[in-house]
């Protein structure tokens, strides 16, 4: 407060000047206005909760379409890592906010801005933890898809054996060897794509993703549905891909030049002498998610000393009988088509007859192993209760 008479500042409120000792009317020097501002740290938490949201949005494309962004492209991490930092930004801030406007003796302002960039973080996180929500759902979603494909594929199973005397497909003929890809995926005729020495010869290559093929070709059931969705970056096999826009899917003999980019399935070994009949027990697995042991288009295979069934007398414990399990499903288990057409998503890999594990060549000459051997190419069943789900290796990497 300034004294009217020497000009001298006092302290507000004092009656009277401290230099000239003139009494002081307070009303004659009224307080200076305090300016209100927006707290700008609440308005960034504000600002980083929206792109939290926007990403976030992106995110759930990527998990619940993956027609339309997969899950793991870079894409997707990308906006999963961007919502991530937005709103823990968004939250940090929001509470830095409430506290410098709570302090300022109200020249600050901004109290929605704050609340909303601390409470909606929160709210959003405790909504990705839901059981109910897109994100905790999915891989359940994933299976259901993923078993749906393979019940499909069974009920065309029993139809194609009824049609050729109980037989399961196999490409190539009855002499066929296993080889990662056919001479001719595109060709013209039998002869060319299985390459056989003469029509009748029965001698040809085939892959095991061309004995599925035949679903496509005689049974009528869509190349999409040989695609898991949570499969890494597998895609529909559409032929004009590769140049191939005269011809429909069935008149070709397998999926593409690179099948195991368009087929996400092992198939029981369909070559040698334990091919699969109707006559076989209905529990025998015949198909289910890609093996883990085999390297995949986009992952090599799995380390097989870390595998141990957790059942004696291996005495393995749930992680280490968890490493066994596919990876399209997060190592959780694995959709199993079974030989009487039904699919079960079984949590262990040993889930065939005699606890037989459904990706590896049992130990045993007469019955299954819940161990067993890893496959390569060329394996083959140990005896005719030992199911060995296969599938074909990626192609070199360049």
């Amino acid at each position: 407060m300034k004294c009217p008479a020497c000009g001298a500042e006092n302290i507000r409120g004092v009656q009277q000047c401290a230099s000239c000792a003139r009494l002081l009317d307070p009303s004659q020097n009224p307080p200076a206005a305090v300016e209100i501002r927006v707290s700008r740290i609440a308005i960034a938490s504000s600002i980083c909760t929206l792109i939290g949201l926007i990403f976030f949005v992106l995110s759930l494309i990527a998990w619940l379409d993956p027609l339309v962004l997969h899950p793991q492209s870079k894409v997707a991490l990308f906006t999963g890592f961007v919502t991530f930092m937005a709103t823990g930004s968004a939250l940090i801030l929001g509470i830095a906010g409430l506290i410098e406007i709570a302090t300022s003796g109200g020249r600050w302002t901004g109290y929605a801005y704050a609340v909303f960039g601390t409470v909606a973080p929160i709210v959003l996180v405790l909504g990705l933890l839901s059981p109910v929500s897109p994100l905790g759902f999915h891989s359940h979603a994933y299976r259901m898809t993923c078993g749906t494909n393979l019940s499909g594929i069974g009920k065309a199973m029993l139809t194609y054996a009824r049609d050729y005397d109980d037989m399961l497909p196999r490409a190539g003929g009855p002499n066929a060897r296993w080889v990662a890809r056919l001479p001719s995926w595109a060709a013209e005729n039998r002869s060319d794509a299985y390459g056989w020495s003469d029509p009748n010869a029965g001698d040809g290559q085939a892959s095991v993703s061309a004995s599925l093929y035949l679903f496509v070709k005689y049974a009528g059931v869509e190349p999409k549905k040989f695609v898991c969705s949570q499969d890494s970056r597998i895609r529909e096999f559409k032929p004009r891909k590769y140049g191939v826009r005269d011809r429909e899917p069935s008149a070709l003999w397998d999926f593409g030049p690179n099948p195991p980019m368009h087929c996400s399935y092992a198939y029981h070994m369909p070559y040698g002498p334990n091919r699969l009949t109707l006559s076989f027990p209905p529990g025998f697995a015949v198909a289910a998610d890609r093996n883990p042991w085999m390297d995949s288009p986009f992952a090599r295979a799995g380390d097989f000393s870390r595998y141990k069934p957790d059942i004696p007398p291996f005495g393995g414990n749930s992680g280490e009988a968890k490493n066994g399990n596919a990876a399209a499903h997060e190592r959780d288990g694995q959709n199993v088509l079974f030989l009487d057409s039904h699919v079960e998503f079984a949590k262990r890999a040993y889930c065939g007859l005699d606890d037989d594990n459904i990706y590896t060549t049992s130990t045993s000459a007469t019955a299954g192993d819940p161990q067993g051997i890893p496959p390569k190419l060329g394996s083959q069943p140990a005896n005719r209760r030992d199911s060995l789900l296969v599938n074909d290796p990626p192609a070199p990497r360049q």
